[in-house]
């Protein structure tokens, strides 16, 4: 099993595409994982991928107030990134006050579109959304089998203030419909620690790690060559800051790039 790295566009908004670009290559990451760019930079955008030979992750959010809104822009994202050929196309989906109903009715447009693009699609697990919770994910997964999703486990640490301990069933049932992986390590009180090679964060990050190894075993398994995965650390207001400073404990690039070269020995090996 291969493992594909791709690196956020996530705190790199300070830079034009042109630097972002050349930087992710120069690092050694082989992809990028970033909103769909406005009308007017899309031809910038798709030429700078060619030109450094990136592979791209579309990332896409459904909004509004109401499910038939969230249905809407749902399916106006998918549809501007199908347009772009991504690898796979990440999507934060509806909303954890859902209704049940509204909810599943959400996912059932939401795999149509999939359908009639034809781009696999990765619901995110994370906070605010449905997928905020490895039980209402399981519900949507056990109700909808070809639901598919990108794991980031660090959102549930945080809402369940645990490592999960507990969820190991809903955690195989995701593991089974996992093709992204989120490579942040959380923790009980948040969903990213200050820096995963921190040694007081090795609980963390062994556990981490065993939850995404099973993953590529799952996939490996399946057949399939390559599993792709992006070590997403956000930038102060996400990461940890000094107080009365608003400096990051830590640097977002670099911690990128520890986890990157990390999961690219550990999990493969």
């Amino acid at each position: 099993m291969r493992l594909q790295i791709y690196k956020s566009l996530w705190g790199m908004e300070h830079l034009t595409y042109q630097e972002s670009l050349r930087q992710i290559a120069a690092a050694g990451y082989e992809g990028v994982e970033a909103p769909v760019p406005q009308a007017e930079h899309v031809d910038e955008f798709m030429e700078l991928l060619r030109e450094h030979r990136l592979h791209y992750i579309a990332l896409i959010a459904s909004t509004g107030s109401s499910l038939k809104e969230h249905i809407e822009t749902f399916a106006n994202g998918m549809g501007r990134a199908a347009l772009l050929n991504p690898q796979l196309i990440i999507s934060h989906s509806a909303r954890d006050c859902m209704s049940d109903e509204d909810q599943a009715a959400f996912f059932r447009a939401a795999l149509s579109e999939e359908k009639a693009h034809g781009v696999a699609v990765g619901h995110e697990t994370h906070r605010h959304r449905a997928m905020y919770t490895p039980w209402n994910t399981a519900k949507m997964l056990h109700q909808f089998p070809d639901l598919k999703l990108t794991a980031d486990f660090s959102h549930w640490c945080c809402v369940c203030e645990t490592l999960l301990h507990d969820q190991a069933e809903a955690i195989a049932l995701a593991s089974e419909r996992t093709i992204h992986i989120h490579a942040r390590v959380g923790y009980s009180q948040g969903p990213q620690v200050p820096h995963p090679a921190a040694p007081e964060y090795e609980l963390e990050l062994r556990t981490h790690e065993a939850w995404w190894r099973n993953i590529l075993s799952i996939r490996q398994a399946r057949g399939l060559d390559v599993t792709t995965a992006t070590p997403e650390y956000g930038p102060p207001g996400y990461m940890h800051t000094l107080p009365f400073t608003r400096q990051p404990v830590s640097d977002p690039w670099d911690t990128c790039l520890w986890m990157k070269d990390r999961i690219g020995t550990s999990l493969t090996r």
